[in-house]
């Protein structure tokens, strides 16, 4: 997934989180947020790193950027989307471009289209400059986190971890997870990444913390392959007998092993794997 379509996502999956860090208290919201579609009048347009929200008179308009070049130029594509978005919806419209990543072109500053006696200005907003407060805060919004103003990322980066791993959902966790190391990619090397979030995902959270607390005390083995199931029935609901009847029959190392590899499945077929590639002879 490119990183703008990982931020459409965030936006489109959490619009009053977006429209609060924003707006803030311009925002004004009093019923939910509406997501609209991308296309527009006349001659249909769509853009993968673009999402409208509609409050009740106000549309946010989103525009996600790795890069600023573009093809018709950012300032005209602008101002093109405002006047059809005005022309449907009649209302105030505030647009923002969020760059993602810092690059050497003077583009990134700027933001109007001028043309003769036309003159259109909306926001820029370039991350790494951002203060990553109001993003460590929300969880929402910790992907974007990484790639904000810092004088130490790896910090920054293990910080943005640790508040992911915190988050009590699982599913939440795995979706905001995967965004964050996804985004983390125009900051950092993939090995740093995996490291990082290898050591972290899971170990810290609320959850896991407490399974582990109530199984250490059953014994060695028996807490192990004891701690190994409630993680496993936390992430994906409930496992099949014959999964389960695989995993009592792990030597200690072998579950020791199964515990340190289940940070990484993804569905029960990855565990379904494991188990044939470390059945007991």
């Amino acid at each position: 997934m490119p990183f703008d379509n990982v931020c459409k996502t965030l936006a489109e999956q959490y619009p009053v989180n977006f429209v609060r860090w924003l707006l803030g208290a311009e925002a004004g919201i009093s019923d939910p947020v509406q997501v609209l579609k991308t296309e527009l009048s006349l001659e249909p347009i769509r853009a993968d790193a673009v999402t409208f929200l509609r409050l009740s008179s106000r549309i946010l308009h989103l525009e996600f950027q790795t890069t600023p070049e573009s093809e018709p130029p950012l300032p005209f594509r602008m101002l093109d989307y405002w006047v059809r978005l005005y022309r449907q919806h009649r209302c105030a419209i505030t647009q923002i471009v969020l760059f993602l990543k810092p690059t050497e072109s003077e583009a990134l500053q700027v933001e109007r289209f001028e043309a003769e006696n036309t003159l259109h200005r909306y926001r820029v907003i370039r991350l790494w400059e951002q203060d990553p407060t109001p993003l460590l805060a929300d969880p929402a919004l910790l992907p974007l986190a990484v790639l904000a103003r810092t004088d130490s990322p790896a910090t920054l980066l293990q910080q943005v971890a640790n508040q992911v791993s915190r988050i009590e959902d699982i599913g939440q966790q795995r979706n905001l997870s995967a965004y964050t190391q996804l985004l983390a990619g125009l900051r950092f090397e993939k090995e740093t990444i995996q490291q990082v979030f290898r050591g972290t995902f899971m170990r810290e959270s609320v959850i896991y913390q407490e399974i582990y607390q109530e199984g250490r005390q059953e014994g060695r083995q028996e807490g192990e392959r004891s701690i190994i199931l409630r993680v496993l029935t936390r992430r994906f609901g409930t496992v099949p007998p014959e999964l389960q009847a695989q995993i009592q029959a792990l030597s200690l190392p072998q579950l020791e092993a199964l515990g340190e590899a289940l940070l990484d499945f993804a569905t029960l077929a990855d565990l379904t794997t494991w188990l044939q590639t470390h059945q007991t002879i």
